[in-house]
């Protein structure tokens, strides 16, 4: 074997994982193709002592730590095919590459869907946002908003309001009696025209414009995003696949180890919901319980 393991993505959950091993003195190779997740986002927060923090940054620490223990190896690459052997894992790179290793762990997360909404893709990570958690705080007493995508948004809606007054644009969907007498039990406003488009300066967001003509104040819009694996090595190597509240998930048990023995998932594609926080604990389980699978079979 060339490695005892096979990290595929090295954001938060792969370089977590792979700092575990690598203190463990085991053989890794990190495949990672330099796109995480939350590049669009200038600042992380919530992760413990990093509050606030560029994301990117975050990571080119970790990457740079991580060159203190010369058994782990970062290739910049898209794994692009996997298979089992039956001892172990093969992962092939879009150069034509293989690299081979005992165990393997897929952290390469997952890729958001947006409504097609002039205004919005290009304010996603600034003002338009997935977690009122990790960039609620900082919009605080503002005009907030939701947009409906799925019955679930009538919970985010009333999650968000923590933060601030809140609307739910339905775009045009239709609520039952009892979705409505909770969001006005929490003071949710409802708005049920479609929305045509943005409106800020660059990437600030001022207001909503509806197909009416109206437009209504906002400071910051919520979505649930529809999420998707970013690589199909999961399927390719035979791991079980559930679907999650946001699209598809990777089937793990509390080790972070699929279906698949000895083939571990870690991070977006394997949890809901999602934060840095969680990726990186899901990615030391993985490590760990990966480094205790090669020590005792």
């Amino acid at each position: 074997m060339q490695h005892d393991v096979i990290i595929v993505g090295g954001a938060f959950a792969g370089l977590a994982a792979a700092t575990y091993l690598g203190r463990a003195r085991r053989n890794v190779c990190v495949i990672d193709t330099r796109q995480p997740r939350n590049r669009f986002a200038d600042a992380s927060h919530g992760f413990l002592g990093f509050d606030g923090s560029d994301p990117k940054a975050i990571l080119a620490k970790a990457r740079e730590q991580l060159g203190a223990y010369s058994s782990v190896h970062m290739i910049e690459g898209q794994a692009v095919a996997g298979r089992s052997d039956g001892d172990g894992f093969a992962v092939t790179l879009s150069s034509g590459e293989e690299i081979s290793a005992q165990k393997a762990i897929l952290a390469y997360g997952v890729r958001d869907t947006l409504e097609s909404i002039p205004g919005l893709q290009e304010r996603w990570g600034k003002t338009v946002l997935h977690c009122p958690y990790c960039h609620g705080f900082e919009f605080s007493d503002r005009q907030l908003g939701v947009l409906y995508r799925m019955p679930m948004s009538v919970h985010q809606a009333v999650l968000v309001a923590e933060w601030g007054p809140t609307t739910l644009y339905l775009n045009g969907a239709e609520l039952d009696s009892e979705a409505a007498q909770t969001l006005a039990a929490r003071g949710v406003r409802v708005e049920q025209s479609k929305l045509k488009r943005l409106v800020g300066e660059r990437c600030a967001l001022s207001a909503i414009e509806l197909v009416d003509g109206r437009e209504s104040p906002v400071e910051a819009l919520y979505v649930a995003p529809q999420s998707c694996p970013s690589s199909p090595l999961a399927e390719q190597l035979g791991a079980a696949i559930e679907e999650g509240p946001f699209g598809p998930l990777i089937t793990t048990d509390a080790d972070k180890m699929t279906s698949v023995p000895g083939l571990y998932a870690a991070g977006d594609i394997a949890r809901a919901p999602h934060s840095v926080s969680w990726a990186v604990a899901d990615g030391v389980t993985a490590g760990i319980s990966a480094h205790r699978a090669l020590v005792f079979g």
